[in-house]
């Protein structure tokens, strides 16, 4: 509307130019030449050190540019058989596929902001882009500078929603290095988006040391966030600051153990409590037996919120059922498996075990000093709705939320500066790997192919290839998302 203006357009374009602003549809950029002076201090610091450290970069970014197609052949394959193989109902369950494949810890992920990715995560997500694509380009741009080309200046710009950063380098003086010389500045992208990967993979691997003034670890899982629907909320629930230790008889150190301890109880069958005979009589009382549509037993009154269906086996009956109080019977109890496990100074005594639904588990949750946490339900339900940290503070003033935040914003920068480092590297058109492919192909080829044109007709043949590949594993990322 503004550059339709007759009398606006003038006024409206200096504005742009003055603050160094662009623009667009779906994208706004910014550059400025306040950063100068900085690149070009970076890029005339320990010239040997900083030659040294490009060549090293300039190797991996071909190496790079070679793995990213196999790795990418290799994603489409495996998606491409999982989407013959798989069944209906289990496309639908399984997990959410890529938009963008992003390389994390070896594996493929998919990620999509607010389908697959939670709005509380936002956050973190953008701000390790933003990280990433700064250190790209200023790995571009120190490397330029070490190799003598005029730097323009650095930009910012968001396209859409995703932010990302640039470096305006002089083209001229790009194109009459050497093919080498242009390698160490195409290639220093991804490079220093390894190299920031491998820095956050060893911060958040010595997190517990760097943190150990302040914070101490395994101990157990401390409770720091409980969902407003989540089965734990409640007066003898789990609250903020709680500290577990115990999941049934599985002890709990760390937030790992939660979760193996969470998936062991749901992959095994429930365990049961050793209960005297003279106690079971005591406690139990009549009570309807009937079937559920799964086959289990229910034989207590659906309005109960305290009382649970045990069954139990004897020498003349093997299937007993008696409606018992959950609490009473599994406080100053033994977990047990079979009524063998509860022999003990020759007192008749018999493994109850709660007759629940399938899938659905009694879960006693040990978070001292506070009376014990009794859970029915799905296991999945209890660890998708409750957030915890392997770190507790040593003091009182210290925010329980600071580790979690640290280690999430690590696994962030791993995952997505290894996103940029894998992508950039694919030989696609638009991408650092059409450059990178290009000085790698006339300093190789060169002397095999002598006209120009037919190495740029053999580069051009690969980037549409390798442009080929990359849209068709977008593509089906896009496709797997939506299906579902």
């Amino acid at each position: 509307v503004l550059q339709s203006s007759s009398s606006l357009k003038a006024s409206y374009e200096d504005w742009l130019l003055t603050y160094g602003l662009s623009i667009s549809p779906f994208h706004i950029r910014w550059q400025t030449a306040v950063f100068n002076r900085h690149f070009y201090n970076w890029g005339r610091w320990k010239p040997r050190f900083l030659y040294l450290w490009f060549s090293i970069g300039m190797v991996f970014g071909i190496v790079a540019m070679f793995g990213s197609v196999i790795l990418l052949g290799k994603t489409l394959m495996q998606t491409l058989t999982q989407m013959l193989t798989e069944a209906p109902k289990a496309q639908n369950d399984r997990m959410l596929q890529v938009v963008v494949s992003i390389l994390s810890s070896g594996l493929y992920l998919r990620v999509v902001p607010g389908v697959n990715l939670p709005v509380s995560q936002l956050t973190y997500f953008f701000s390790a882009i933003l990280i990433s694509g700064v250190i790209h380009e200023v790995g571009h741009g120190v490397a330029a500078i070490r190799e003598q080309v005029r730097f323009n200046g650095f930009g910012i710009f968001i396209f859409i929603v995703y932010p990302g950063a640039f470096v305006d380098l002089f083209t001229t003086h790009l194109q009459l290095i050497s093919p080498v010389q242009q390698l160490r500045i195409f290639c220093a992208g991804v490079w220093h988006n390894f190299v920031l990967g491998v820095a956050s993979f060893i911060v958040l691997l010595l997190l517990p040391a760097i943190l150990f003034p302040f914070y101490y670890t395994g101990v157990g899982a401390l409770v720091t966030e409980v969902a407003e629907d989540s089965p734990a909320n409640g007066p003898r629930g789990l609250f903020v600051g709680d500290l577990v230790t115990n999941l049934q008889d599985c002890p709990v150190y760390s937030v790992e153990d939660w979760n193996t301890c969470l998936e062991d109880i749901s992959e095994k069958s429930q365990v049961g409590y050793c209960l005297s005979a003279a106690t079971l009589q005591q406690l139990s009382f009549p009570a309807r037996v009937y079937r559920r549509l799964d086959g289990t037993v229910e034989c207590c009154s659906n309005n109960s919120l305290t009382d649970i269906c045990f069954s139990y086996s004897n020498n003349l009956d093997s299937h007993l059922y008696a409606c018992l109080p959950a609490r009473k019977v599994i406080e100053a109890s033994k977990v047990c498996r079979t009524n063998m496990d509860c022999q003990k100074d020759s007192v008749p005594s018999f493994c109850v075990t709660p007759s629940l639904e399938n899938q659905t588990r009694l879960i006693r949750v040990k978070h001292p000093p506070h009376i014990d946490m009794l859970y029915v339900g799905h296991p999945m339900h209890l660890q998708y709705t409750v957030s915890l940290s392997s770190f507790v503070p040593r003091q009182n003033f210290l925010n329980i939320d600071l580790p979690v935040v640290i280690e999430t914003f690590c696994k962030y920068l791993i995952s997505l500066s290894g996103a940029l480092a894998v992508i950039n590297a694919v030989p696609c058109f638009a991408l650092d790997g059409q450059w990178i492919l290009n000085s790698f192909l006339e300093a190789t080829l060169s002397s095999l192919i002598v006209e120009k044109q037919n190495r740029e007709l053999v580069g051009f043949l690969i980037l549409l290839a390798g442009s080929a590949l990359l849209a068709a594993n977008v593509a089906l990322g896009l496709w797997m998302v939506t299906a579902r």
